[in-house]
């Protein structure tokens, strides 16, 4: 963005080198668009966004539960979304997702928003079919995914 009082602002390159915890899966997120945190602007609560695309799938050899953020919580709550992206069907997710909320395994195939109450233990998540490209966020007010 141009050099100005509040273009400081405006995120349009993705962070590099983010840390994540060792119970996530470690390297860039293929799709990633956005992610902002207290280190990309001083201040700044977390958020990423990612598209999940048609055909993506492990590298051979490695299993899908290596890929997938594992059980865990944080100390304040937490938004996941997933929305599809056929215009014609704006609620029909393009996919399958299996999320764990506690001990409960959730099938997700409609377009949704999910709260996660800070302590609730949340995931394995598994992107199980993606018929159509899916738009992935998670936001909460923690400055650091943590």
């Amino acid at each position: 963005m141009a050099e100005s009082k509040y273009g400081k602002y405006i995120v349009t390159e993705p962070k590099a080198n983010i840390v994540k915890p060792s119970w996530s899966p470690q390297g860039e997120a293929p799709g990633r668009v956005a992610y902002l945190d207290n280190e990309v602007i001083d201040g700044a609560f977390y958020m990423e966004c990612v598209w999940i695309m048609p055909g993506l799938r492990p590298p051979p050899g490695v299993d899908i539960e290596k890929l997938s953020p594992q059980a865990h919580s944080h100390d304040y709550d937490e938004i996941l979304g997933f929305f599809g992206s056929d215009m014609e069907d704006k609620r029909d997710l393009g996919g399958e997702v299996e999320l764990w909320l506690e001990d409960e395994k959730h099938i997700i195939n409609k377009s949704c928003l999910v709260f996660i109450p800070k302590g609730m233990k949340h995931c394995p998540l598994y992107f199980k079919r993606i018929d159509k490209p899916i738009f992935h966020f998670s936001v909460g007010p923690g400055k650091m995914y943590f």
